[in-house]
């Protein structure tokens, strides 16, 4: 895995507050505050991985925005058809673990948001499959928007 420069860092944690704030203002103006650091914390987690460690696999954009995905899509899944919360969300994570593997889009985070899409309250079961594009599939687009950004900025701009 390739090391990054000091201004590479700087850069980046720039970028990951930008991509952060984002992802937070546009989830809160969606969803209910109850409900909001559950879906900041896969958040969270990802843009530690994508500014953090950009140059590896599980950082890569089909990673961060499939394995969001597909956590989502198993996770509403679960949630609706499995009564047990506890069970649901405990099953949620293998399946969208071993769907991840086959589809090339591991991202460890996509747990997180699969086990939200179980435990993350009414707000969130009222949004059904939505959920998969609102708030998960935006919040991928916008830090992977300014991480592109970044990491654009961090390979061309001279004077950083």
């Amino acid at each position: 895995m390739k090391e990054m420069s000091s201004k590479e860092v700087l850069i980046s944690v720039v970028g990951a507050f930008i991509a952060t704030l984002c992802a937070t203002f546009f989830s809160r103006s969606i969803l209910s505050a109850e409900n909001l650091p559950m879906i900041l914390a896969s958040t969270g987690a990802s843009a530690m991985l994508i500014f953090g460690v950009p140059h590896a696999k599980v950082s890569q954009p089909w990673n961060l925005i499939g394995g969001h995905l597909i956590s989502a899509l198993v996770g509403v899944t679960c949630a609706r058809w499995i009564p047990n919360e506890v069970f649901a969300s405990s099953i949620s994570i293998p399946i969208a673990m071993y769907l991840m593997y086959r589809c090339h889009c591991v991202h460890p985070p996509g747990g997180a948001t699969a086990v939200t899409a179980v435990i993350g309250g009414e707000n969130i079961h009222a949004l059904g499959y939505a959920f998969v594009i609102v708030p998960v599939f935006f919040n991928g687009i916008i830090l992977l928007s300014i991480a592109m950004a970044t990491a654009t900025f961090r390979e061309k701009n001279p004077f950083v």
